[in-house]
């Protein structure tokens, strides 16, 4: 078995954690291949049983792990969807940062985790992404899909802008709003749900439509099933508008033509066997932690 590992980075409190995730793999008898910047900056502070290899880019990783580990918050679990792509290579994230909703492993883990690794012991989630189809093909460049979001905004402190979208061609709405967002089931938890947005459970076949700072009062999220192609056109007093995918941004214009779809493929999410959607909610959103359930 041979496991990849990214991180954005580190700081100094979780090289104790980094340095026994590294031991319990070479114990296993585990190969591991680090992101290389990642690597680098390790290099002063941790040692190695065997030198590891390295990674840079997604065709490096390729043919060459079973799995790749994240190190950090759910921003870092985001960014593996650019290296693992298409290639079906689960990914398991270790939470270093804060909140942890995908990244739900603490640092308190790493030896069960690696356990689950060795053994086979934990749970595939098949996770939708949202791919971005538009008129100009260099747009998100080789990576035009995202796990949790897309989302149109208004750019620095311009006016509100308005966003026609149509669901198969037929109008819905024209949203008066700073923004726009488009999330999957994944994603309902992120940005959407900052935004009034409903929770939505990972396995839904559904996409989240939700306004940031709507005109109109009476204008609210909406779910449509996800066979959908939402497309959009973008009006406003600014020339530029801003669009993401995930935390990956581009800044475009007026004339560029948008559409949302499911993508073609999954990403596959490890878990441990202890740990599932309804834990998440009570344990990171804290739900159901109200004094009077004390009382009972």
């Amino acid at each position: 078995m041979q496991i990849a590992i990214y991180s954005r980075g580190f700081v100094r409190e979780d090289l104790p954690i980094i340095q026994l995730l590294l031991n319990e793999l070479a114990r296993e008898e585990i190969d591991v291949i680090i992101y290389e910047a990642f690597f680098q900056a390790l290099q002063p502070h941790i040692t190695y049983t065997k030198e590891p290899a390295t990674f840079a880019c997604a065709t490096d990783l390729h043919g060459r792990a079973d799995i790749l580990v994240s190190l950090g918050g759910d921003g870092t679990l985001l960014d593996t969807v650019c290296y693992v792509r298409d290639k079906n290579i689960p990914v398991l994230g270790i939470n270093f940062g804060r909140l942890g909703f995908l990244a739900s492993i603490g640092k308190d883990a790493i030896y069960a985790a690696v356990q689950a690794l060795k053994q086979r012991t934990y749970v595939v989630d098949k996770r939708t992404l949202i791919h971005l189809d538009s008129n100009v093909p260099t747009l998100f460049g080789e990576v035009p899909y995202g796990l949790n979001d897309f989302t149109i905004h208004k750019k620095d402190t311009s006016a509100m802008v308005k966003i026609h979208t149509y669901l198969n061609g037929e109008f819905l709405n024209t949203y008066w709003a700073d923004g726009l967002i488009v999330a999957t089931p994944t994603g309902s938890t992120g940005y959407s749900l900052s935004c009034g947005g409903p929770v939505v459970f990972p396995e839904a076949g559904s996409f989240v439509i939700t306004p940031v700072a709507p005109h109109n009062l009476n204008v609210r999220p909406i779910i449509v099933p996800d066979d959908n192609v939402i497309s959009f056109e973008v009006e406003g007093r600014s020339d530029q508008f801003l669009c993401t995918l995930d935390s990956r941004m581009e800044t475009i214009d007026n004339t560029v033509q948008l559409a949302i779809k499911k993508e073609s493929f999954k990403l596959s999410l490890l878990r441990l066997d202890d740990s599932n959607f309804l834990h998440t909610l009570r344990h990171k959103l804290l739900w159901g932690i109200d004094a009077r359930n004390a009382l009972k």
